[in-house]
């Protein structure tokens, strides 16, 4: 099995807002994704080279409600309170070539394996039944891309580049463990360190500069 870090979450209320927050800082505009019928949800993005993007995440409003939770612990309370302050980095995802030898391994971080589909693009994807986040952020969702294609390849240059992304839990060295298990690649630009708190924060080079994306924390 290998590892490869995907793709950035940053949630928000609404895709606009989001994507206002997310240029504000990096002076380059998120381009249209698309919806996610079965989760209710919809999504913009942008390409952050070696492979990986950034997705913005909001409800849509114009889709009826999920029978079942939303991904990324969209429909929790404490979600929904954190959003009210603003946008925010909330998660990160995985791609991984055998998912279910990952769940195999990790059956209760991986979660449900879900088949999902957007316009082309085809994957599978982990998705805890509650809708949870995976250790509470820390752990990544998995994902595996079907058909060859993939996002970002299609995503035009943003001139952002994903510098590090830095992960805080105090579990952080027996995820780290395990990811490295699952085949983490040692070259990811994944930084895991240990703390009271659990949270994220990505560094980012753009037009702008280094750009810190602000630490979404937990338990605090």
């Amino acid at each position: 099995m290998s590892l490869a870090l995907d793709h950035l979450v940053v949630a928000a209320r609404t895709l606009d807002e989001g994507a206002g927050w997310l240029e504000a800082r990096t002076g380059v505009p998120a381009v249209a994704g698309g919806k996610h019928a079965l989760m209710g949800t919809h999504n913009r993005l942008m390409a952050l080279g070696r492979g990986a993007y950034l997705e913005i995440i909001a409800v849509d409003p114009e889709a009826p409600a999920p029978a079942r939770p939303r991904w990324f612990g969209l429909d929790a309370p404490e979600m929904r309170r954190r959003l009210d302050a603003g946008p925010a980095l909330i998660h990160w995802v995985a791609r991984t070539e055998d998912i279910d030898a990952a769940r195999r391994a990790a059956p209760e971080l991986v979660g449900e394996i879900l088949g999902l589909s957007r316009g082309d693009y085809r994957w599978r994807i982990g998705v805890p039944a509650d809708g949870s986040l995976p250790a509470r952020g820390a752990f990544p969702t998995l994902i595996q891309w079907e058909g060859g294609r993939h996002p970002a390849g299609a995503l035009p240059d943003s001139g952002c580049r994903l510098q590090r992304l830095t992960i805080r839990a105090p579990e952080a060295d027996a995820i780290e463990g395990r990811l490295r298990c699952l085949g983490l690649e040692e070259n990811a630009p994944v930084r895991f360190v240990a703390g009271e708190a659990s949270g994220l924060s990505a560094e980012l080079r753009s037009p702008r500069g280094m750009v810190l994306l602000p630490e979404f924390a937990r338990g605090e």
